[in-house]
């Protein structure tokens, strides 16, 4: 029998599939930058894209990001912590009161014990569950980072080997998985067969330098951050050409970092390209190592004014902005730098000339770079421009090419180290959100291999003096005063080949809906679903 069906009916019905929570199905798939299935252990490798996918994705920590908006900065909030603060007697201890009734996805509570379990697993050497590995992925980030005991159920002391303002920024790093999970296989290598955190997402398969498939974990704790979408798949492909063509031919939804010069035609066949200026740079960092030619200060500022910066906007589509430090001008941080950071050949030709280069004994440099890899752009167009550029004012650029994690491992070892081979200068992009990762790793002299990425041995005692003050300063007005001191000092030094900050472009199919592209290195895959 026909039962006709009234017009209030359908529409109705119509509203209910629109909505977003019926529309939280499918599979959002997203080809990323990075040549293989970054670490599931919890402590993901191939730099912060690690943390981006494999990272934020399965897991949580103490502190997060909040990565909400894409008109204001972010800024740090809490996570499995829902407070935390200082001894205001002893500034070496943190008192973190855990959030109640967040579960790891094995059903299991996030509680004291299983955060201190994870602390041990970088910090306590005759821990069962403690690795080397993991370590190489964790404390270089939080240096300072010391132990953690249980005071009750949901409260934690966190400890630092000295005071460190930065250290609720820092545990942001710090993953949470499962001890119970661990504890079936006794094994990191295992446990990263079917991992088990507590973040939005549950791990379903992996099938290594493929894919990674996961589900939208519906008993997370933050409503707000339920994934939208059923599932979603990671798959490395580290050549941007092959990400287009993934792309167009229907295999992705969502793409990072497009080539520049695939961009128009994306966009004329209907595909969005998003992008937002975030805390984000890509710059050249110098050895400092005597005996090498980028340890004379005129050296540096020469390559830094040889470099046109706006040819390199024009080669990227004009997604990224020229550098003139490690933050931009107008910054809280940026201070007030005497160097200014410029395209000026003739300069850079004279400041050779001071350094003893010249048309009969030219400046010879070599740099290792990735094809491709963790937030790096376009690295060999990007090269190629500049190797060009410091050619013209009398610089030959040797560069020694590398697979991303390889290069991203030299960088711990530092310029050294005999797998630096030589090499003057080392091309790592990185995010500059926090102090510690914007200056601490790289310009204070403990912070040197294989502690953290002081790469180039900088051993500068004014900047060891502007770091510990900085880290030390607890208010945050006055801390931001004591960075924009110490940035005045990098750049003064030229301590990097400063070139462009990126605005991180993808490209997404018009099916792809909901996601906002907050102004940070980390974006939330949770609000994405396919229409």
């Amino acid at each position: 029998m026909h039962h006709p069906v009234s017009r209030l009916a359908v529409l109705g019905l119509v509203a209910a599939l629109t909505t977003p929570l019926a529309l939280a199905q499918g599979t959002l798939r997203i080809g990323m930058t990075a040549a293989d299935i970054p670490a599931t252990t919890s402590q993901p490798d191939s730099g912060f894209e690690g943390n981006r996918f494999t990272g934020w994705t399965m897991f949580d920590a103490l502190t997060m990001w909040d990565l909400s908006s894409a008109e204001k900065p972010s800024t740090v909030i809490p996570g499995l912590a829902e407070s935390w603060a200082v001894d205001a007697k002893d500034k070496t201890k943190w008192i973190f009161k855990l959030r109640k009734g967040a579960k790891f996805h094995d059903g299991t509570d996030v509680n004291a014990d299983a955060i201190v379990f994870n602390f041990e697993k970088v910090l306590k050497k005759d821990a069962p569950h403690y690795d080397a590995r993991l370590v190489g992925q964790t404390l270089p980030r939080m240096p300072t980072l010391s132990g953690a005991k249980k005071i009750d159920d949901y409260t934690v002391e966190v400890a630092s080997s000295e005071p460190d303002s930065f250290l609720p920024i820092n545990l942001t790093n710090l993953f949470m998985a499962s001890p119970t999970a661990w504890a079936k296989t006794k094994s990191w290598t295992e446990f990263a067969k079917a991992p088990v955190g507590s973040g939005p997402w549950k791990f379903v398969r992996l099938v290594p330098r493929e894919r990674l498939e996961m589900e939208r974990y519906a008993g997370y704790w933050n409503k707000a951050r339920v994934p939208k979408a059923e599932k979603l798949v990671l798959m490395p492909m580290p050549e941007g050409n092959t990400r287009v063509n993934a792309l167009l031919s229907g295999q992705v939804d969502w793409i990072e970092a497009p080539p520049s010069d695939t961009m128009a035609q994306l966009k004329s066949r209907g595909y969005q390209i998003t992008s937002n200026p975030y805390p984000h740079t890509w710059p050249w960092q110098f050895s400092f190592v005597e005996g090498h030619p980028t340890a004379n200060l005129k050296v540096r500022q020469a390559m830094n004014l040889a470099i046109d910066r706006d040819g390199i906007r024009r080669l990227l589509g004009f997604q990224a902005l020229p550098a003139k430090g490690v933050v931009p001008p107008g910054h809280p941080w940026y201070g007030n730098p005497k160097f200014d950071i410029k395209y000026d050949p003739e300069q850079a030709k004279k400041l050779l000339a001071e350094a003893g280069y010249g048309p009969g004994k030219p400046l010879k440099v070599k740099v290792q770079i990735s094809a491709s890899g963790s937030g790096q752009m376009q690295p060999l167009a990007m090269n190629e421009f500049m190797q060009q550029n410091l050619k013209a004012v009398g610089v030959d650029v040797e560069f020694d090419v590398l697979v991303w994690e390889t290069l991203f491992n030299n960088w711990r070892v530092g310029s050294k180290d005999p797998k630096s081979n030589g090499a003057h200068a080392i091309n790592v992009s990185f995010a500059t959100q926090d102090p510690f990762f914007a200056f601490a790793r790289f310009y204070d002299s403990r912070m040197v291999a294989p502690r953290s990425v002081n790469w180039g041995w900088v051993q500068d005692p004014e900047m060891d003096k502007l770091v510990a003050g900085a880290r030390g300063e607890f208010d945050a007005k006055k801390r931001d005063i004591a960075i924009g001191k110490l940035h005045e000092r990098v750049v003064d030094q030229a301590a990097m080949l400063f070139v462009v900050h990126d605005t991180g472009p993808r490209a997404l199919s018009s099916k792809v809906k909901g996601f906002v592209q907050s102004k940070n290195w980390f974006q939330d895959l949770s609000t994405a679903y396919i229409q």
